[in-house]
């Protein structure tokens, strides 16, 4: 599973946004903005506020990790 940092870095990248536009946004710094890429794990809250900045549904990764999970152990 790609970790959820990585992700978000590469959204950012593909909206041709900078790491210091996201740290504004974020309210944050920018070393906090690469600490975030290094993540493999999010708190659901920066999690949304992150989906909200970027208008990308991060939970959707999640929900379809999980619905390939129930798929194979049902099998």
């Amino acid at each position: 599973m790609e970790s959820i940092g990585n992700l978000i870095k590469q959204e950012l990248r593909a909206q041709d946004r900078t790491v210091t536009w996201f740290a504004n946004k974020l309210n944050c710094q920018r070393q906090n903005v690469y600490d975030i890429f290094n993540r493999n794990t999010i708190d659901t809250a920066l999690l949304f506020r992150i989906s909200s900045i970027l208008h990308k549904d991060f939970f959707a990764f999640y929900s379809e990790q999980i619905k390939n999970e129930v798929k194979y152990d049902i099998n």
